[in-house]
């Protein structure tokens, strides 16, 4: 991607990350982010989803964020690890224990971006499966799958009946004539498997 991070930014997003992990799982405050000291990529306002998963069987362990960006991005990947280790309402906290074996995973995002369709089948056809994460509006409700997602659910109708159901909706509430639909890409910032920061 063209706004893609240099590996020694990444190195440092993740190191930031893995050490607000460590240290506020053990009861302590999180680092202190000296925006002055890091490259000015890492100071630029950019949303971004933290996701944490079980070394042993890659299971999920945490995944949360914002999709609007609204502080500096080494602030939101403090603010994000914090918020998927204790908040991440489909789990109990994370315990210190767990830390050594946790795979950690930065999504920084791009804008969401309106998309415009005719009808449920013209939706299908413009998602770009892999490519594109989503975000589903109906009324008060709202969800989004990143687009590492599409990995486990390829088929287009398969992605978007799971991401009603996480909104809280009906199976086909994707085919409500209501339904608002944006879209995003994401930068994807992860740790080898051994835990080094070692990004693509």
């Amino acid at each position: 991607m063209a706004d893609a991070y240099t590996r020694e930014e990444q190195r440092l997003l993740l190191a930031l990350a893995r050490e607000t992990l460590a240290r506020v799982t053990a009861g302590e405050e999180p680092p202190n982010v000296d925006l002055d000291a890091l490259p000015p990529a890492l100071a630029q306002e950019r949303a971004c989803f933290i996701t944490l998963r079980r070394r042993e069987d890659g299971t999920l362990r945490g995944c949360t964020g914002t999709l609007v960006a609204r502080r500096p991005l080494a602030e939101e990947v403090v603010s994000m690890t914090m918020q998927t280790a204790f908040y991440d309402p489909r789990f109990t906290p994370v315990q210190v224990s767990e830390v050594p074996g946790l795979h950690l995973e930065i999504s920084v995002l791009t804008p969401s971006q309106p998309l415009d369709f005719a009808d449920p089948d013209d939706l299908l056809r413009r998602l770009r499966p892999g490519v594109d994460g989503v975000t589903l509006r109906l009324e008060h409700r709202r969800a989004t799958f990143l687009p590492q997602v599409w990995e486990n659910y390829p088929d287009p109708r398969l992605f978007l009946t799971l991401l009603a159901q996480k909104m809280g909706a009906a199976p086909d509430a994707w085919r409500d004539p209501r339904l608002q639909v944006e879209t995003y890409q994401a930068i994807i910032i992860e740790e080898d498997e051994a835990g080094d920061e070692f990004p693509h």
